[in-house]
This record gives structure tokens, sequence and C-alpha cells, in this order.
């Protein structure tokens, strides 16, 4: 497809404004906000990257386009692909987001689990380890999984949890295998964006219920509750939401009585709505010709009716129920089939184990042989022994953030779980006693560090797993909490490293990573974005650039910072609540040790000549701004790579400039319509850059691009890094941990 120049970027440089950056001051007070007394205090779970994940994917003012994902993965399967074949290097032991968990009927100790962003994977050893049993070429994005009783196995793509600001990647339907995984078929629902549940009837294998979500960010299509008489070929919606955007993330099968959840959900770039009127708990007694949305003492149809989690045992029936904005309302229960419910006494632990983001699990299991045993998903477990008249929270001998639970017929007592952090067992019935598993390698990264030095260390941020490295143990072991986003380590001193979490709490170590020390309290800012950009400069690792609004320099490692330039962006953005927008995205310094360059949230580029002391802008009007890179045998020659699905429109992903910025060219050339997350320059000036479709290689020109490597699945790639001295390049997976390709 052809893209035309956006003309903003075009001008020549005597219409370009100019500015002086201010003189070494102090910040002021309101500048720099004192970090609380322990600093270490990182933040997990959905909420954390406050609404940056999804407007950075996103055009202002507009919301991510139908089937945006899918076709842009159809574009990039259309190009020739060069180069060798991508090597799988972990981590295998750190896990990540699973949403939904079966077992094997036919099979003793075979679990398949569904990764949010990673495929769907098999264990035939009880859970311990792992492997793919999902084409690589296909969608990722994962909502549900469910065998029926002779054997068949389901799929059901894209991820029903829809994050605080983070992405929920759509699929494309629900799968079906008949081998365990080996081969997989398309059944149907193609336009359901997510899958949050199939359940297949025990009595009679071909009768198949889904419930399917809907597009978080489109209304009608595939959404609410689905029967199939014949395997899955053809479906039938036996119910429907109240309006469009109205789904399903429950469907229970008890004979001719069914029960389902609908739920109001959606996202537009200005707001969330995680509930509403078409929210609330369905029965039907004539096995789906009708329904009865259930009353009796749950709260009733509203605004304010948000997530809703239910388990059903024989005459006993729970619900969770949370508000449209995120937080606990109650917790139900029902000895009469759901016919009356009453909301079981207050309990503080309860409350608290959703937080601010109960969207983020609506799930409760009850254990088959005792109906009184409950478990809710919250950022702990809950457990109840006595019907939910009691409580207890489970945050310590496990990951935080529940998502998926099975017990297993064929071990009494033996349970499953599904969280953040991977899959876990635990033979004591879930009450304790939980065991991780071993191999598991679906970790969502965030970005990547590697040393010239020591080819075998690699470190990264992660989605709700920290800043992870490949030293310090036997294994990949996390050495900063929270989600981990930038990670550098000294290209001199591979025992000088550094690392974030959530909106640049940054630490220096000079024992690789054992011990840390907080500099980002020395560094001057209003705002910081949630994944603050700090790099080195390419002529002395021991001068570094961290960017706020405004740029800041070190040249002591980190030690002391002084801001050498004024703020860069527009100004902070329009949302009260999230205030850390206004920002910079991407430093890049020349080795000319004057030029720099940045890019920020607001689309804007800037260039300084000498160190900061003037600042001339470049570019604005752009989208989100994710990589400056600068050529390092040329301070001239610049690119600018930017993200945001963009439905047909001709914005380029990618620009370059062989003058400073005075001009920018157009580069995007055949790539598909996906967000361009990073680029590197490789030898003999060609590009690499890393998308939400892979990675892609092309001439300095850029004008023509290939696949680049082989092997690699089709999972979003958030930060390259390249080695020209070992001849490599490692791309960091939303969803398949680290790749690493030898290169030419």
């Amino acid at each position: 497809m052809r893209r035309r120049l956006l003309h903003l970027v075009l001008a020549p440089l005597a219409g370009i404004l100019m500015v002086t950056a201010p003189g070494p001051a102090p910040a002021p007070a309101s500048a720099a906000p004192t970090p609380p007394g322990d600093v270490y205090r990182p933040v997990r779970g959905p909420a954390a990257p406050a609404e940056y994940r999804y407007l950075q994917k996103t055009v202002p003012g507009e919301s991510i386009p139908r089937h945006a994902h899918e076709e842009a993965a159809a574009q990039a399967r259309q190009l020739p692909t060069t180069g060798g074949r991508w090597k799988s290097v972990g981590p295998t032991n750190i896990g990540g987001r699973i949403v939904s968990l079966a077992l094997d009927p036919k099979r003793a100790d075979t679990l398949y689990a569904a990764a949010a962003s990673g495929g769907i994977w098999r264990s035939t050893d009880a859970g311990q380890t792992f492997k793919s049993a999902w084409p690589d070429g296909w969608t990722q994005a994962m909502g549900a999984v469910a065998t029926g009783p002779d054997g068949t196995l389901y799929a059901g793509t894209g991820e029903p949890n829809p994050g605080g600001g983070s992405i929920t990647y759509e699929g494309t339907g629900l799968y079906r295998s008949t081998d365990g995984g080996k081969h997989w078929k398309q059944s149907g629902l193609r336009d359901s964006g997510a899958i949050s549940a199939i359940t297949v009837d025990p009595d009679n294998p071909r009768r198949v219920y889904v419930a399917a979500a809907g597009s978080l960010y489109n209304g009608g299509g595939d959404r609410g509750v689905y029967r199939s008489e014949n395997g899955g070929r053809t479906w039938q919606r036996i119910l429907t939401g109240a309006n469009e955007f109205t789904g399903a993330t429950e469907i229970v099968v008890q004979g001719k009585k069914l029960y389902a959840v609908l739920w109001d959900h959606r996202r537009t770039p200005e707001r969330r709505t995680y509930g509403g009127e078409g929210s609330g708990v369905f029965r039907s007694g004539d096995d789906g010709k009708t329904w009865k949305r259930l009353g009796g003492g749950l709260p009733a149809r509203g605004p304010d009716v948000g997530r809703i989690g239910l388990a059903v045992a024989g005459e006993r029936a729970y619900a969770i129920v949370n508000k449209t904005d995120g937080p606990f309302e109650g917790f139900y229960a029902s000895t009469d089939a759901g016919d009356t419910w009453q909301r079981t006494p207050a309990d503080t632990k309860l409350t608290e184990s959703q937080s601010t983001f109960g969207w983020w699990f609506g799930k409760v299991w009850t254990d088959p042989r005792d109906a009184e045993h409950v478990h809710v998903a919250g950022v702990p477990l809950m457990s109840s022994k006595d019907g939910a008249a009691t409580w207890t929270a489970d945050d310590t001998s496990i990951h935080v953030d529940q998502h998926a639970m099975i017990w297993d017929p064929r071990h009494p007592g033996r349970v499953y779980l599904g969280n953040d952090g991977g899959v876990y067992r635990s033979d004591a019935n879930g009450d304790g006693g939980w065991v991780k598993a071993r191999h598991e390698p679906y970790t969502q990264l965030y970005s990547a560090a590697i040393s010239p030095q020591d080819t075998s260390r690699i470190s990264g941020g992660s989605q709700d797993n920290g800043s992870i490295r490949s030293w310090g143990g036997d294994r990949f072991n996390e050495y900063l909490g929270g989600d981990g986003e930038e990670n550098l380590i000294n290209p001199t001193d591979v025992n000088n490293v550094y690392a974030c979490y959530q909106y640049g709490n940054c630490f220096s170590s000079t024992d690789g990573g054992d011990t840390l020390t907080y500099f980002a309290d020395k560094t001057t800012f209003k705002r910081r974005n949630w994944f603050t950009p700090v790099v080195f400069d390419p002529r002395d690792p021991k001068v570094l650039y961290y960017g706020s609004e405004v740029l800041n320099r070190s040249t002591d490692g980190g030690a002391t910072w002084q801001a050498i330039s004024p703020d860069l962006s527009g100004g902070p953005g329009p949302d009260p609540i999230y205030t850390n927008y206004g920002t910079i995205t991407s430093i890049a310094p020349a080795a000319d040790g004057r030029t720099i360059y940045a890019g920020t949230d607001d689309g804007r580029v800037w260039v300084t000549k000498d160190r900061g002391a003037h600042w001339t802008k470049l570019a604005e009007g752009l989208p989100w701004v994710t990589r400056v890179v600068v050529d390092p045998r040329d301070a001239d020659r610049v690119y600018t790579t930017h993200s945001a699905y963009r439905s047909g429109s001709g914005t380029p992903h990618v620009y370059g400039s062989t003058d400073g910025g005075e001009h920018w060219r157009n580069l995007s050339g055949n790539l598909p319509d996906a967000p361009v997350n990073d680029l590197v320059i490789a030898r003999g000036g060609k590009l690499h850059i890393g998308t939400d479709q892979g990675v892609f290689t092309s001439g300095a020109k850029g004008n023509h691009w290939s696949r680049l490597g082989r092997g690699m699945p089709a999972v979003p790639v958030d930060d390259i890094e390249y080695d020209a001295g070992n001849h490599r390049l490692v791309a960091a997976t939303f969803g398949r941990g680290f790749y690493e390709l030898t290169t030419a």
C-alpha cells in the first residue's frame, strides 16, 4: 500500500521552532516530589500501565479499527522472508499470564493452558513442563481452552480480560483439534473479538457452548452465548445481550439448565466503561430457548453493574459482583439454584482482593467434591471452606492476579491454577501447597538489554514479572519488581546495569543487579511516562540520558542529574486522572558528543546540536514516537518510528532523514499497517524494525521490506537489540519471551 507523507514533517528548517534550554538550576520542589520512604514500591496488576499501552496503539481521538490486528497479520504473511532462523532463548521459568486451563479426558496428567498472548500449551507431566500446541503463524491471543468428553480440544482466541490501559489483542474466532493440538481447524465465530469461555456438554461431545465477549473496541459482531450441535461446524446464538457492547463471559451447563453471565464493556479513546445495563446473571431452564435475568437479591440492572464471576454446583451458586469502575461490590450465594441470593458477610480481605480493577478477574470456582469449598480470583487467591462465610487470602505462595482454575478428577485434591505468573499445581485441594511449573516459555516482555562482552547475558522488563536477568542464578530471575520497563547493561562493564519499573522509577547497580540504588529522585520531572526512556551516550557509558517532560543528563553513571532541555512536549495530556502524558518517549544521542534527538508521546521530534543549550523542533502532529534512532557514523542520518493502528490511513510508521531532520521521507513502503515499536541500524546501513507483527528488514532506503528470519511466532515485538560484533539480534516479544537471530 502506498502511503502519503505527512506534510507537517516536511517543513524547511526556516519554519522550525527553536528554543533555548534553561541554564543549570535545581528543579522546583513541585517538579521532583519526594519519593515514598520505601522507594522500592513497584506496582503490579493491569491498572499499572494506566492508559499507556492503549493510547500508544491508537491514533489520538480514534479507537482501534475492527480487525486491525488480523488484517495487519495477513499483510505481514504476504511479505517475502529473508535471513536465518530465530532461536528462543528464554525465559522458560518465569511464565506469564494464563487465562484458561483444561484437562485431557483421554490422557492422564495432560493439561492445556491458554496464554494471553502466547498461544495454547500442553503439559504431559501434570503441569511441570509445557510445549506449544498451537501454530506459530496464527494469532497468539487467547481467551479460553476446553476439552470435550471425547478428547476434542477447543481454543477460543482473543483475550477477554481488558487491562486498565493495556491492549487486549483480539482473536480470529474458535478452533478445534482432534489430536491434542497437533492440527487445528477453524470452527467459526470469526467476528467474536474475544472468547471468554467454552463448555462442552459432558453427555454429548458434539454439543458445544461458547461465551463470546466480543470486541472491546467495536460494537456488534459475534457476541453473546452460542451453541453448536455438530461439534462447532455451525452455530446458533441462544442469548443476545442488551446492546451492541454486551458480551458473554461465562456459560455453565447442567443438563437442560443453563447459566450465563453477560457483561457490558467498551473501550474508547476517552474512557473505559466496564459495566452497564446489560451486565447480569442469566438462567435458562429449557436448554436455551428462553432466558431469565436472575434477581432475588443480586444487584438490580443498572449502569453500575460491572463484571460478574459465577460458579454453580448443583443447587448452590456463587457470584462475585464488581462495580463498573472496578472496585468490589459484593459476594452473593444461593442455595436454590439462583432463585434467591444472599449477600455474604462483609470481609475486608475479599473486598481488597479485587483492588480497583475487578474487571481483570471475574472468576469463581467450586470444589467438585464440596460445594462449600470456594475459590475466588483476585490479586491474591481467595478461599473459603464454609460457603463464603469466611475467607483466607494466599498472596505469598503464588504469583498475583488469578485467572483460571481446574480440578483433576483422576487425582483427588489436585488443582491447577493459572495467573499472571504462569501455571501452578496444588495437591492440597488448592489450599496451599502450590508448585510452579518448571518450563513455561510465554513471558510478555516490554524491553531487552544485551552485552557485547558476554552474549549469555540478557535482561529485560516483563509484564507483571519485573525486570528479569539471565545471570545471578541457574535460570532467569527477577531482580527488580513491578512491571519491568527499561533495562540497560553497560557495554564496557557487564556488572553495571540499570532497571526501572513503572513511571520512571529507576535504579542502578554495580554488581549485576544484586544491590540496587534508586536514582529517579535525583532527576528533574513533573511528568514521567509509564515506560520512561534511559539511554547511554555512545561515546561514554558514564554519560546517561533520562526523559521526563524534560531531558536529563548524568555524567557520573546516574548518581547526579541535570536538566538540559525545556519541556519538549505540548504540555500535560487532557486526562485529569492520568497526568503522566506529555513526556519524552525516546532519546537518541549521536556519536559526535553534541547532537541529541528526542521524541515525545504527543508526536514531536526535537534535536539539539550543542548538548542541550538550544533545541530545534523538527516535527509535530505525528502519532506517538516509539523510537528515534541516529546513525552512529552520521549525526545527520536519523530515523523515527511511530505506533498506532490506522484504518487505511497513509500516515507513515517509519520516517528517515539524511539532513538532520530538515526534510523527512516516508520509509514505510510495503510494511503491514501495524505499530512499529523499535528500529536498529545494522551493518551496511540495513534497517531492522520490531513491530506488532514481528521483525522486518530493509536496505537503508527503506522502500522495500521483508520479514526477517524464520521460526518466530506471530507475536508482537516490543524491543530489538543489535550486537554488530557478535552478529546477533535479540527481540523482546510480548508473549513468547526472548528470541535471538544470527545476522550477516
